[in-house]
């Protein structure tokens, strides 16, 4: 169809002032003459009817000035579904429209009734469209028409209309659509037929709601409907009838299947962080929950729209449930490694605890415990102890110097164990710090051989065809014998081409299957010949064009070589004639057209497909084509037309004439179309990369999870599983063809495979760790390899050996070095309880000394698992580095690679 707002030249030329020729227009012998009926019953109405039956190849006025008016209604009967991916509203109307036949009259009381039901072929029915319709019509077919006495024609029939709309679903599942039906005349213009609401829209809505089926998932708001105004008074304007159809979503199973469900889960996560961090593994808890929320999704995914347009909020929602679980997550692996790791850190910045301590703590409520400091606690002590002594005399015993010196044995004893036991408590107070600031679609006859002979004499004339009477009928049986010869070129000279010109406007972009390599979008295609038969002086027949049916003319075998299947668009029986033998055809079609599809840069692709029109069969010497319009105004009639704005945008249009040889050695044309589209990316990236992109960063914090403490591989393990339900949920929006591999299948395989490798390094690191106890130590390269450079080269230098104060001896040779000693002293004691009190002493001191060495000797003995375990850590830092710098490159050289051959197509 052409653009409202350009018409073809030769009809510009028509619409120039007339002079107003005063004649009296003579009756024709089928001017409004009643019928007669020679009896009151149908048969003898169908007989008089008859010659009205011959004129159905033209529309039914007595002057080709006077416009048809066609009166349209319908029936809202059925809302059968909605294809946001294609931008399709897919209905079911009982459409109504009737007209005026100047052709046809009676007495209802001469032939016995006011009406009759006919064939609708014996009428000229007017070719009324809706523009949005992007299928056929696949209703059942109703053959007939009401006729009146008055010569009003009633029409009626179902029709299952696909039509295009453009869906807002920002809003699902509380959204309310708005589409239109647009009802116009395909071929003739306002000056020709006029389009009129039948009914008011108020009842409209009323009885469609009254008979409306379909109780499903939408439901009918109300129709209205306008009047499209033109003020161009030449009438080169298609009159149009638009009708607004509001239909809102039922959105409680939305809400029960997937909002309830989401909140619980979401709330779920937010009560988790009532774990304690310190006593239970909480990452895997949320690392479960997440995996649970990816295959909910993936249980809901037919649930959601899909589309490339805009993201609904519903998927935002989504997105950002995962982003806060996916947050929480780092979170916890933060926490828990600082609560793991704590003693081995640096006592807490008196900054930090300052403000995590003193301020954010009191403001969650969490203020900083209140200790005693230690120097006031050791004062303490001791001043208890030096009270409990007794008045120490000024010389002592030698019972009292064996006891002391004993005393002070213990007391270097017990003195080393207090060291070891407050550079723990040193320890554990700097963790305790830190764990504080964690929580946060004829025959010829002989006449016709004459006649054809005759305009074979004159190759280089054109016969001009003559009217009886200045009207449309007259110039209808003028040009009969012209419609006997449709099986031919119309040229005088056979070796004459016939110029073809085409153009057209791509009105919907409906989708492409990348699987098939098919592009199915929806045009507007025009097409214009001369015919030599078809002349005649437009004072003489008063008509300057006419439209007739496409079957009563020649139409060139024009085709797209890349048409796969037939055309399903609505059927459009009429073409225009003009007087100069100017033919006008335009109907819509609706192209599944071959396209080499390149999704190598998906979901930021851009595809290139090929219209090549071309005669099937004329070659050039018979045929030659060229473009109606240029390739700007091609693109530019299609912007503005275009009706859907799914997942695709035109881009772009050019085009090529080609003169293609053949092996006979002639030649034909092609009249080539380049179409570019463009397709939206804004869903893919929503619901594909960046989802990516978080698990895979939960995977690279997974490495800030002490293996000590915490189960690393059963977290990773659990995580790959999610990732996997993941792919799986999203599977239908990926592109599936067997030519090339989208970038976007090597960055989701890259991610599976970083995250594999990092379970399977995972658990040989757990390996090494938990099992350093029983190997042996590790030899001395090894040592000073991986503790010594690799250590400091990663930042986990080894710790330096804690040297031992108080010399260790054997209670037992320390008892034969003080025998003598106690010898003399049994020659001092005096009294049976004096050797008791230095027994016990001895004894106590003998206890304390080898419970010392057993620790010391049991440290000595854990220290080549210390070493395997700084190995490991080592290990298990440097393939962290690894991990970071191989996940950096991939990702940088794949964003590159989409970029530069974005930037180059």
């Amino acid at each position: 169809m052409t653009s409202n707002k350009t018409a073809p030249k030769w009809l510009l030329q028509s619409a120039m002032p007339t002079v107003v020729i005063l004649t009296i227009l003579l009756p024709a012998l089928c001017s409004t003459a009643e019928v007669n009926c020679s009896l009151p019953n149908q048969p003898s109405l169908l007989a008089a009817l008859a010659p009205a039956f011959d004129l159905s190849a033209i529309r039914p006025v007595e002057n080709q000035r006077t416009y048809t008016n066609v009166s349209v209604y319908f029936t809202l009967y059925g809302i059968l579904g909605v294809d946001e991916k294609s931008q399709l509203l897919v209905t079911y109307i009982w459409l109504y429209y009737w007209w005026k036949n100047e052709f046809i009259s009676w007495d209802p009381e001469q032939c016995g009734s006011n009406w009759i039901s006919l064939p609708k072929e014996k009428f000229w029915l007017p070719d009324i469209v809706i523009n949005e319709f992007m299928e056929e019509n696949k209703a059942p077919t109703v053959p007939y028409v009401y006729l009146y006495d008055d010569g009003t024609v009633k029409n009626s029939f179902p029709v299952r209309v696909v039509s295009s709309c453009n869906l807002n679903i920002y809003t699902f599942p509380f959204d309310i659509q708005n589409c239109s039906l647009t009802f116009n005349s395909y071929i003739y213009y306002a000056m020709e037929i006029r389009v009129f609401l039948g009914r008011d829209t108020e009842i409209t809505t009323e009885l469609s709601k009254q008979v409306m089926t379909t109780m499903g998932e939408w439901e009918l708001l109300d129709i209205s409907a306008q009047k499209v105004v033109n003020n161009d008074e030449s009438g080169l304007y298609v009159d149009m009838l638009a009708f607004y159809i509001r239909v809102r979503r039922r959105a409680t199973m939305y809400v029960v299947n997937l909002l309830l469900p989401s909140c619980f889960l979401i709330t779920l996560d937010l009560l988790s962080f009532l774990l304690p961090p310190q006593s239970t593994d909480r990452s895997s808890f949320k690392m479960t929950l997440i995996l649970g929320y990816t295959v909910f999704l993936l249980l809901m995914n037919d649930l959601l729209p899909v589309t490339g347009n805009t993201i609904p909020l519903i998927n935002v929602f989504f997105s950002l449930c995962l982003a806060l679980m996916v947050g929480s997550l780092l979170e916890t692996i933060l926490i828990t490694n600082l609560l793991s790791n704590s003693s081995d850190l640096s006592p807490v910045p008196r900054w930090i605890r300052v403000l995590f301590l003193n301020f954010l703590g009191c403001l969650v409520c969490m203020p900083r415990k209140i200790e005693k400091p230690k120097e006031k606690r050791k004062n303490d002590v001791l001043a208890k102890l030096e009270s409990d002594e007794g008045p120490s005399g000024t010389g002592g015993s030698a019972e009292e110097d064996e006891a002391l010196q004993e005393l002070k044995s213990l007391s270097h004893v017990l003195q080393a164990i207090r060291s070891e036991v407050e550079q723990q408590q040193k320890e554990t107070q700097s963790s305790e710090e830190w764990i504080q600031c964690c929580p946060l679609k004829v025959k010829p006859s002989k006449q016709l051989f004459v006649l054809i002979s005759l305009l074979m004499l004159a190759p280089n004339s054109s016969a001009i065809l003559n009217c009886s009477q200045p009207s449309p009928a007259s110039l209808l049986r003028s040009l009969k014998p012209v419609f006997e010869l449709n099986s031919i070129r119309p040229v005088i000279n056979m070796s004459v081409p016939t110029r073809v010109g085409i153009t057209f406007t791509l009105f919907g972009i409906l989708g492409v299957d990348e699987k098939t390599q098919v592009l199915t979008t929806f045009i507007w295609e025009t097409i214009q010949w001369k015919s030599d038969f078809t002349l005649w002086d437009p004072e003489e027949c008063d008509v300057e064009w006419i439209a007739v049916a496409r079957n009563l003319l020649w139409v060139p075998d024009i085709v797209i070589n890349e048409f796969m299947e037939k055309n399903s668009a609505p059927d459009v029986p009429y073409t225009y004639l003009h007087y100069d033998g100017i033919v006008y055809d335009a109907k819509p079609v609706r192209v599944v057209s071959s396209c080499s599809l390149n999704i190598y840069l998906f979901p930021f692709d851009i595809q290139n497909c090929t219209f090549t029109f071309n005669s099937y069969i004329h070659s050039s010497n018979a045929i030659d084509l060229e473009p109606l319009e240029s390739s700007e105004q091609v693109f530019q009639a299609s912007k503005e037309e275009m009706a859907t704005m799914g997942e695709w945008q035109l881009a772009g249009i050019s085009s090529k004439k080609v003169v293609v040889p053949t092996i006979e050695g002639s030649s034909y044309d092609e009249l080539r179309f380049f179409i570019s589209v463009r397709r939206h990316s804004t869903m893919y990236v929503v619901n594909l990369l960046i989802p990516s992109c978080f698990l895979i960063t939960v995977d690279l914090f997974s490495f800030m999870l002490p293996v000590q403490n915490v189960d690393r591989s059963l977290f990773k393990m659990t995580l790959v599983l999610g990732y996997t339900v993941f792919l799986l949920s999203t599977n239908d929006l990926l592109p599936i063809t067997g030519d090339t591999i989208p970038l976007i299948n090597v960055f989701l395989s890259l991610c599976l495979t970083m995250m594999v490798t990092s379970l399977l390094e995972t658990i040989l690191i757990t390996n090494l760790l938990m099992g350093s106890a029983h190997y042996t130590p590790p030899p001395r390269w090894i040592k000073v390899f991986v503790c010594h450079f690799l250590g400091r080269l990663v930042c986990l230098p080894p710790k330096p050996e804690h040297q031992e104060d108080l010399v260790i001896k054997n209670p037992d040779a320390r008892e034969m070095e003080n025998v003598p000693k106690e010898n003399e002293m049994a020659e001092r004691k005096k009294t049976l309880k004096e050797e008791e009190t230095l027994q016990v002493l001895k004894n106590l001191g003998r206890d304390l000394q080898a419970i010392h060495q057993h620790v010391v000797q049991q440290l000595k003995r854990s220290l080549g698992s210390k070493e395997w375990i700084q190995v490991g850590l080592v290990i298990d830092r440097l393939l962290f580095i690894f991990y970071i710098i191989f996940l950096s490159v991939s990702f940088i050289s794949i964003i590159i690679i989409w970029v530069n051959s974005y930037n180059s197509v």
